[in-house]
């Protein structure tokens, strides 16, 4: 029997900090307990047709299980939290909830934090980079102080940790690494549980590993 194929990174822009979305990947196979290879892909393999028939916008992560093919990662992990124990629960109501917070944050969280960072990385010598940083820093925070409303002292978005969790801990790592968590310590604390998981643990180190082989 094979195991499913994920790609990665062959040298990651995130110098082993858990950022590259092939974590969320890895991440949510190790919490259900599915073990699986890894393909390394350079930058320029990515734009490569081979890669490109696998992910046709040519990014990180894909995902193979014999003809299955995916791309995408919160649709692979969508797909392993659907077809594995684990990160979704039995109760069709909370299994609702728990795939409308993966979704929240795809589609509501990250997008404002990424736009920051990518700014922050190619606008900082341009005459409108100090008005325009601002105004994206403000829509992240808006963003967190929702989510911090919304969370409050629970240890999970809704009951358990769910799928939605994982990818939700996913996203608030690139605002964590840019120390813009520090007003909102529920979310802090939210994070750590996250990072405490030794799921996440065994995916960190895997991945960490491939950076640390990189540089060698």
């Amino acid at each position: 029997m094979t195991m499913p194929t994920i790609t990665a990174f062959e040298s990651s822009p995130d110098r082993g900090r858990g950022l590259a979305r092939d974590m969320r990947v890895r991440w949510a196979l190790e919490e259900v307990g599915q073990a699986y290879d890894v393909r390394l892909v350079s930058f320029a393999a990515m734009k490569e047709a081979a890669h490109m028939a696998l992910q046709p916008f040519g990014q990180i992560s894909t995902y193979q299980d014999g003809d299955l093919a995916l791309f995408e990662c919160g649709a692979i992990v969508l797909h392993l939290a659907q077809t594995h124990a684990g990160l979704l629960p039995d109760d069709a109501d909370a299994r609702a909830r728990a795939i409308t917070w993966m979704f929240a944050a795809l589609s509501t969280m990250e997008p404002p934090i990424v736009e920051r960072e990518q700014a922050m990385l190619v606008e900082r010598d341009k005459p409108w980079f100090e008005e325009r940083g601002r105004m994206l820093e403000d829509r992240v925070r808006r963003r967190l102080g929702q989510l911090s409303d919304r969370l409050g002292e629970a240890d999970w978005l809704d009951g358990g940790f769910s799928a939605g969790d994982l990818m939700m801990v996913e996203v608030l790592l690139r605002p964590a690494a840019f120390n813009l968590l520090g007003d909102y310590p529920n979310l802090s604390a939210y994070v750590a549980r996250g990072q405490a998981r030794p799921a996440f643990q065994r995916a960190f180190a895997a991945q960490l590993a491939v950076f640390e082989a990189s540089r060698s």
